[in-house]
């Protein structure tokens, strides 16, 4: 019996992951039967052998597994008592009264074993962890008791085996193996809830649960959580295939356990998001040093299929307990930073609470504008600002504009909403309203017998998705709306930002029939290739440019040769933000196409460009540029009095 002891110990193995471990052994069967069949002493000497064969296979250290089979000979001398007090003697009685009771008794002994082993467990825990690191130790006790229990309960049946025939022991073997295989998979499907299948790392859950142990052990006065996103990580999978992004994947999660803080934890949350629990830190700059090493681990290239993968990525930092008291709203600012370090430029930021685009408040807006897309549809508008000619005063077409006003804070300016709005999921609802609002529009014009060309406004997040494209089809087909009467505007950063994709979708318009502007030109990282390869049909002149062309002869000079440029390209120039007649008898002289701005109209709602359209005047006449302008395009007259200019809202 103690050697088919010593046999199953060579079988253990260890289950669970870097967090949470256990060892599967089913010695203990064989233990306790030669607890019951010839007492303490053999009991004791047999699973001793049997926890050292298993130190020596697993690699423990000695102490450990002294430490491991002095827990089990106090565990067996419990279980030994109740069997002592209850005199049971399974082999000689034969009163079925007595054989119940004997019965009882060894219940009693295998109840009595588990509940001395589990707390001899708990109270080593304690002893060497402390308190709360104790619970990553005891994580894994319930899986154990029942795998140890059904030994336990083995242990009686193979006891009355080897009374009576020896070779009915090896019977034992096959309900030995069905509760061994019931333990693997038991403690596999607890790896699984705690770990990433595909790197190993620890999942979100993990992560969550080592937090909480952290936060009530912690030596030094701060815990980290970093939140890394790789950049570009899409392009892989769009060019190499999900196969090879997943093998990224692995080989980033390998490089950056390298670099694992001590006492921390590095975590996969899904797709190319890391999250790297640190603590005992003593201020933030140790934070950032970790997301240094971190992103240095990722400097050096990879090679997947014999092609060199440079590996970025952004960190965001948010620090326990002043950035967030649980796991959950450190989360979310950690996340917060890691964008902001995106939009900066910058490989890691740190969660700064006065930050407008990360504040509590600014999160607040972007739910109740959330709200109001989807159920508060009268809060959200959208106002037409006409575009006119130039050279005949005549209506060309019409800018959509939004407008929201908050039942609290009244109405919103656009560019903060935009700001907190464009990473999230709320531009794709945005821009599905603008949409069908602006169609349905053009097509209530047409109806009244107008046709005006109107223009809206997409985010990098719609052209980078494509989805764009089919919507319009399907907008412009249910309404019956010449594709040319709609307009789509698209800025440089948003080209800047995923090249490729946007180049494709704006491509997809233009062989739509919709026309596309390029707005905002000059205020972004301009690129003349854009100009050259894009199927444009529209520039657009900031309004930075175009309210200082009276006061600064370089303003002056840019948008001339923004219009000059466009003219030799065959594309319109857009001139925004005309305020005043002056201006517009500068923009007049350089070419300019269309004007728009205060000038010529504010931004009104839908129905109301009928009205305006019937109260204008005759068409201007060409106009050109006084001698006065000429001075200021020259650069001599450096100012002009009495130039009035009324301010965008």
């Amino acid at each position: 019996m103690t050697g088919l002891c010593v046999l199953a110990a060579a079988s253990a193995f260890v289950a669970g992951d870097r967090l949470y471990t256990a060892v599967v052994c089913p010695s203990l069967c064989f233990s306790f039967a030669i607890l019951l069949c010839w007492g303490l002493g053999p009991a004791i000497v047999a699973q001793s052998i049997a926890v050292f064969v298993v130190a020596t296979k697993l690699k423990h250290t000695m102490g450990q597994a002294a430490l491991v089979a002095g827990e089990y000979a106090v565990a067996l001398g419990a279980a030994y008592l109740v069997i002592v007090i209850g005199d049971p003697d399974p082999f000689h009685k034969t009163a079925t009264a007595e054989r119940l009771g004997d019965a009882v008794t060894i219940a009693g002994s295998a109840l009595a074993w588990l509940l001395a082993y589990n707390l001899m467990v708990w109270i080593a825990a304690r002893l060497r962890l402390g308190p709360a690191r104790s619970r990553r130790v005891t994580e894994s006790l319930p899986y154990q008791t029942l795998f140890k229990a059904s030994l336990l309960l083995l242990s009686p049946v193979l006891a009355v085996a080897a009374h009576i025939n020896e070779a009915f022991v090896l019977l034992i073997f096959v309900p030995l193996y069905a509760v061994q295989r019931m333990a693997r998979l038991s403690a596999e499907r607890a790896r699984v809830a705690r770990v990433d299948p595909l790197t190993g790392l620890a999942n979100r859950r993990a992560l969550q649960r080592r937090f909480t142990d952290m936060v009530a052990t912690r030596e030094g006065p701060h815990i980290a959580l970093l939140m890394l996103d790789l950049d570009r990580f899409k392009h892989v999978n769009d060019a190499l295939g999900h196969e090879v992004g997943d093998r990224l994947l692995v080989s980033v999660a390998q490089r950056l356990q390298r670099e694992e803080p001590v006492d921390g934890v590095i975590g996969r949350l899904g797709g190319d998001e890391f999250a790297i629990l640190a603590t005992n830190l003593h201020d933030v700059t140790q934070a950032e040093l970790i997301a240094g090493r971190l992103l240095a681990a990722l400097a050096e290239p990879l090679r997947l299929d014999g092609l060199p993968i440079d590996i970025t990525g952004s960190v965001g930092i948010a620090v326990y307990p002043q950035h967030g008291e649980d796991f959950a709203t450190l989360m979310r600012h950690a996340d917060l930073a890691m964008y902001e370090a995106k939009r900066r430029g910058d490989t890691a930021a740190v969660y700064d609470p006065a930050s407008g685009h990360t504040s509590p408040q600014q999160l607040g807006l972007l739910t109740d504008f959330r709200q109001a897309l989807e159920t508060k549809r009268e809060q959200v508008t959208l106002h037409y600002q006409p575009q006119v000619s130039l050279t005949t005063g005549e209506p060309i077409g019409v800018e959509a504009l939004l407008r929201w006003r908050h039942p609290g804070r009244g109405p919103v300016p656009t560019a903060e909403l935009l700001q907190v709005a464009e990473h999230t999921a709320v531009m794709q609802l945005l821009t599905t309203r603008v949409i069908d609002e602006v169609v349905q529009q053009v097509a209530q014009w047409r109806a009244d017998g107008l046709n005006l060309r109107a223009s809206l406004n997409v985010s990098a997040r719609d052209l980078h998705g494509g989805e764009i494209v089919d919507q319009l089809a399907r907008r412009l087909a249910l309404h019956g709306v010449p594709p040319e009467l709609i307009q789509v505007e698209i800025t440089e950063s948003a080209l800047m930002s995923d090249a490729s994709r946007a180049h494709a979708t704006v491509e997809r318009l233009a062989a739509l029939g919709v026309g596309v502007a390029l707005d905002d030109f000059g205020t972004g990282y301009s690129s003349l290739q854009h100009l050259r390869k894009l199927p444009l049909t529209e520039i657009k002149i900031d309004q930075s440019f175009v309210g200082g062309m009276a006061r600064n002869s370089d303003d002056a000079a840019i948008v001339r040769s923004t219009v000059e440029l466009a003219r030799a390209l065959g594309l319109r120039a857009v001139a925004e933000g005309v305020e005043n007649e002056y201006t517009r008898q500068m923009l007049a002289g350089t070419g300019c196409t269309l004007a728009q701005g205060f000038l010529v109209a504010r931004p009104m709602p839908g129905d109301m460009i009928p009205a305006w359209l019937a109260r204008q005047a005759p068409p201007l006449p060409p106009t050109h540029p006084t001698p006065a302008a000429v001075l200021v395009d020259h650069g001599v007259n450096r100012g002009l009095d009495g130039v009035a200019r009324m301010e965008t809202p």
